[in-house]
């Protein structure tokens, strides 16, 4: 069952479509209902285990949650629109043609036709007010079905290839479902211990100062600052100040950067470097921040989905990727809970192992440690040199120790490696390529169209050094954006196991945090086992989906902790 919600003046329309978007022959009409009533009614029709399609997650489930309401799955179109519409795998057919034409950044690919994000409002919870009802602009039933079925008809369109097209299918699944699951962590949040956080501050920066001073031990970092710079006035935060400070004491420095400062044997360098590192803290994580982002003991950001080209999250507001290893201990379970923090091991390099087929390098992975398996096979034994090889292969980086390694792993890997040369090939070329479940990289940039028109020798210069960046990204682009696609498929099964054991009336544990390759999950201590059991399975059921049965494993490490920083 497919049911379409959108907005309406009067609360929301309820429509119920088939498989390919045309209305259903029983319900051809859009179904009004009240704001006050929306919840009760979804959730009356969430018994049927419907596919609601909606404009945008964001726009209706925080809103559903916060009433109580929460669905099994979902088919966001602003998300689903953006993949269709660069995709390779659909880039021959109308919504593609119809989406290039509506393309308003080479960088940033938008989404199609009338269904641009619209601005994001200063009140989630303001969807079931009579003030106001979904997203700023009121998309119709009817073009919300219009774009669900031209959705539907590109995918049908992916051409002979069955396998493509199941692939892009399930992508569009797990986006959406990463959708959900985004919300409900937000809905959730992360446990967070406010009286251990404000200690950490103390211990670090000393006592919470008045308003707009300076923590104590910053301002005694200042004072003896000013006096080994003879400045008596300098404001550390300020870098202009700071710069004529240091050049006037004879530190020839062109930034603040940590490694340059720490070239100079000034005895201001180690107070500084120790004020720089205190002051992060305090910005990006110290009092303020936790007044604004911290209520009743949790956490609780706006994740983006897909904010990244790659497919990676992104958030919004409160750093939510960014948790700083120093303030990690708040970040503690609750009574009778822990925490279980698991991160798929080396998950990139497994992810080209499995792109590239490269046998030889599967035989490496099935140890836990793929470096260490790596350097047993080629580089004598010396994993800190298998590493840097690999990772250099991935990222491009063709200079250093990891230039001089890499015709030892061309030789030894000839197909992991030919692999990513062959998407950096692409790139400079200014070609696309695809993750492995169908999400493109962005189109040539205006700066490399313009390049391409180099008539001297200089600018030809320019040109190859912009045709080899572009390379070094796509060469990384196909296998983090596999990774993504591996990593969102293992959160929606994860999710759906978690469910299931909820619904079997068994303790069960919630996900709580995402970050790239690694999951939170907050339970009661008497499902650790089971949900550990949940998040390996789920892991290990994302691999088939992407690569079926391959002689490569995708491992994850766990840790069950009382609080964060114990996790690593």
């Amino acid at each position: 069952m497919y049911l379409l919600l959108s907005a309406h003046t009067d609360g929301a329309a309820l429509q119920e479509l088939t498989a390919d978007g045309t209305p259903a022959p029983a319900n051809p009409e859009p179904r009004l209902t009240s704001a006050g009533e929306l919840a009760g009614v979804v959730l009356g029709l969430e018994k049927r285990r419907p596919r609601w399609i909606w404009h945008r997650t964001q726009d209706w489930y925080p809103a559903l949650l916060n009433a109580g309401v929460e669905l099994e799955r979902c088919y966001d179109l602003t998300l689903c629109g953006a993949i269709l519409a660069h995709s390779e795998f659909t880039a021959h057919t109308a919504y593609a043609r119809n989406a290039e034409k509506l393309t308003q950044d080479d960088d940033l690919q938008q989404p199609p036709r009338s269904l641009q994000p619209p601005p994001q409002p200063e009140h989630q919870g303001a969807l079931f007010e009579d003030s106001g009802l979904g997203p700023a602009r009121r998309h119709s039933p009817e073009e919300l079905r219009t774009e669900y079925a031209a959705q539907q008809e590109a995918l049908s369109q992916v051409g002979t290839d069955a396998n493509r097209r199941q692939r892009l299918q399930l992508l569009l699944a797990a986006e959406s479902a990463g959708a959900m699951i985004a919300a409900e962590m937000q809905h959730t949040g992360v446990p967070w211990r406010e009286e251990l956080h404000e200690q950490i501050l103390a211990d670090y920066l000393g006592p919470r100062p008045p308003l707009g001073h300076r923590p104590a031990k910053l301002e005694a970092l200042n004072t003896e600052l000013r006096r080994l710079l003879n400045s008596p006035s300098l404001n550390p935060d300020s870098p202009q100040e700071l710069m004529r400070a240091l050049h006037r004491n004879g530190i020839e420095v062109k930034t603040t950067r940590q490694w340059e400062l720490k070239e100079s044997s000034h005895p201001a360098i180690e107070p500084l470097l120790a004020y720089k590192k205190l002051s992060r803290l305090h910005a990006a994580n110290g009092w303020a921040w936790l007044d604004a982002w911290v209520k009743n003991g949790r956490f609780q950001p706006e994740y983006v989905v897909g904010g990244v080209v790659s497919g990676r999250w992104a958030s919004r507001g409160g750093g939510a990727l960014q948790i700083p290893r120093q303030i990690r201990g708040a970040v503690h379970a609750d009574p009778g809970h822990k925490l279980i923090v698991a991160d798929a091991s080396q998950l990139e390099p497994r992810v080209l192992v499995a792109l590239a087929q490269d046998s030889k390098m599967a035989e490496a992975a099935r140890d836990k440690d793929l470096y260490a398996g790596i350097a047993a096979q080629g580089f004598g034994g010396d994993r800190a040199k298998a590493k840097i090889a690999l990772l250099g292969a991935i990222y491009g980086a063709t200079t250093g120790e990891s230039g001089r390694l890499m015709p030892q792993l061309t030789r030894t890997y000839p197909r992991a490696v030919g692999f990513v040369e062959q998407a950096a090939r692409d790139g400079e070329a200014g070609g696309t390529v695809t993750s492995r479940l169908g999400r493109s990289s962005p189109p040539p940039s205006d700066r490399w169209l313009q390049s391409q028109k180099s008539t001297t020798a200089e600018e030809q210069r320019r040109a190859d050094a912009i045709a080899r960046s572009r390379g070094r990204f796509t060469r990384n682009f196909v296998v983090q954006g596999s990774a993504a696609d591996w990593a969102a498929c293992w959160l929606a099964e994860l999710r759906r196991r978690l469910r299931a054991m909820r619904s079997a009336g068994e303790p069960a544990g919630e996900l709580v945090f995402f970050l790239h390759d690694e999951v939170m999950v907050h339970c009661p201590d008497g499902s650790v086992d089971d949900c550990i059991k949940a998040i390996e399975a789920a892991a290990a059921a994302a691999k088939e989906l992407l690569f079926g049965r391959i002689p490569v494993e995708f491992p994850v490490s766990v840790a069950v902790v009382d609080s964060y920083d114990n996790a690593k």
